[in-house]
């Protein structure tokens, strides 16, 4: 789908605000704000959109260590990938995760209430898989940000 300004400009307002009322966003694009409405849903439909969310704090839920986490995958005859990846999604607090190239075959993201809270994931949970072969943690010390990519 191409943008146009409108388009960009519609998606700079849910960026900073999602609940951001249609009107208002009419208002500011002097524009009605059934326009509004069905340029939302076909940035929607398009798959430029996914969707509205609340995002919750960490820290204000009492996860204090953010790490990051390389896992090497050693498959054996009977094991696939997709089961070692289903492994992990079952462990609530890996926020993501990623199939990578190079050393490692997934990257994940996990926050843990400390770094007791993290050792118990990675020992108990995540090494005592037994097609993972090694890990590599690192403790993210401060978010320096975190951001949607550019509306252009």
């Amino acid at each position: 789908m191409i943008l146009d300004e409108l388009d960009r400009k519609i998606l700079d307002f849910l960026k900073k605000d999602a609940r951001k009322p249609f009107l208002e966003i009419a208002r500011s694009c002097k524009v009605s704000g059934a326009a509004i409405h069905q340029r939302i849903q076909k940035l929607k439909e398009s798959g430029v959109m996914t969707g509205t969310q609340v995002i919750l704090s960490p820290k204000g839920m009492g996860y204090m260590t953010c790490a990051f986490i390389g896992i090497q995958v050693n498959l054996t005859s009977t094991s696939t990938h997709e089961e070692v990846f289903n492994k992990i999604s079952r462990i609530p607090e890996i926020v993501e995760c990623h199939h990578i190239s190079g050393k490692y075959s997934l990257l994940i993201k996990l926050y843990t209430h400390n770094n007791e809270h993290l050792k118990k994931i990675i020992v108990g949970q995540i090494q005592s898989i037994p097609e993972i072969s090694f890990t590599e943690t690192f403790i993210s010390l401060e978010e320096g940000f975190d951001r949607q990519i550019p509306v252009r």
